[in-house]
Order: C-alpha cells, then structure tokens, then sequence
C-alpha cells in the first residue's frame, strides 16, 4: 500500500520491486477414520473398512489419519506422517475382526490425532457399531462415557453397519451427530459423501 500511494502521490508509476503479495487461506479438512476391528466387526465390514480409507486418502489426501481399534488403537497411518494410499488399504485390509471394543481409547486416540492439524474443519469418522465391550482397560464403556469422550472432538460422524446400528444410533441421538447406515462395500463412498458433505 505504502508503494501505491507514494506512487499515487507523486503521480509516477509504480515500482513493480516496492510490491508484494499476500495470501490467505483457511487450510481445507483433516479426517481421522477409526475402524472397528473387534469381533463384532470382522468379515464384509473390515472390507468396507478399506475401501472408506481409500476415500478418506482421496478426500483429504494431506490431512488424514486411520486408526484401528479393538481392545487397543494402532495407527495404520498417523496425521501429519506420509504413508502411500496403497499401504494404508493395505494395512486395512491385512486386520483380522476379534476381541473387544474400546470406543473410549478411539475417540480420545482421534482427538489425540486431529489436534496435530491446523486444517479449518476436523472430523472424526467412525465406522463401528459403536458396542462398546472392552473392560479392565480403565474406561467406562457405558454409552454416557462414550458420548463424553465423543464431545472431545471438533466433529464426529458415524457409518454403522446396516444390520447392526442399535446402538450407534443411540449415541448419534445423544451427542447430536450425524449418522448414516453402510450396506456393504460398494456402499462405502456414497455412506462417506452422506455424512461429509454439508
């Protein structure tokens, strides 16, 4: 500006070396997926699973994490570190549906990972019946204490199997969260577009 008007006032052209330019911009979305790996889990939902990560590295292919979860969270790509899509459906498909769910862990173990972005919008996506079963791990599982833990994070939406929603429901109605139903795999990327796109 102070080129401008000094240019402006002495009415000569500008000089183009005096000019500088300045961007802003809001930093897009980062995604946090959390997979259900449990017993309740396993089979056709593990493979829905893979083809939601692949969505999830088209759909913000900068700021992503995906995060598995059982009786524990192990990362099959953390936020913020570089991974290839490939590895990540890989590491997806490679689970194995057994044990308990700890749907505390994970939501506290999204938020962990989402508060590593700096995008605008943060938003965790679980893909689980949300049937919490893990015990001994220091959590309270009842559907209070995940809607509690669930109120840690910026945005949550949950995918539920189609056939075994009961309880996802329920927690979508008590924290206020959007919540859409998956069929199988081929359902996955319309499931995703349901409760992302706003």
């Amino acid at each position: 500006m102070d080129a401008l008007l000094a240019a402006r006032s002495a009415q000569i052209g500008v000089d183009a070396d005096e000019l500088r330019i300045r961007s802003w911009s809001t930093p897009g979305t980062a995604i946090c997926l959390l997979v259900d790996r449990s017993g309740s889990m396993g089979g056709g939902p593990l493979a829905t699973s893979a083809v939601a990560a692949a969505s999830v590295a088209w759909r913000a292919p900068d700021d992503y994490s995906v995060l598995s979860f059982g009786k524990d969270v192990v990362a099959a790509k953390s936020q913020g570190v570089a991974k290839s899509n490939e590895g990540v459906v890989d590491a997806v498909l490679a689970l194995r549906g057994f044990g308990t769910t700890d749907v505390v862990g994970a939501l506290r173990a999204a938020h962990d990972q989402l508060a590593r972005s700096s995008a605008g919008r943060k938003v965790a996506i679980l893909l689980s019946d949300c049937r919490a079963t893990a015990h001994g791990n220091g959590h309270d599982e009842s559907v209070a204490s995940v809607a509690t833990a669930a109120r840690l994070l910026d945005e949550l939406v949950i995918v539920a199997p189609a056939s075994h929603d009961e309880v996802a429901q329920e927690l979508a109605r008590i924290t206020g969260c959007r919540i859409t139903t998956v069929t199988g795999p081929s359902d996955a990327v319309a499931a995703l577009g349901r409760v992302l796109d706003r």
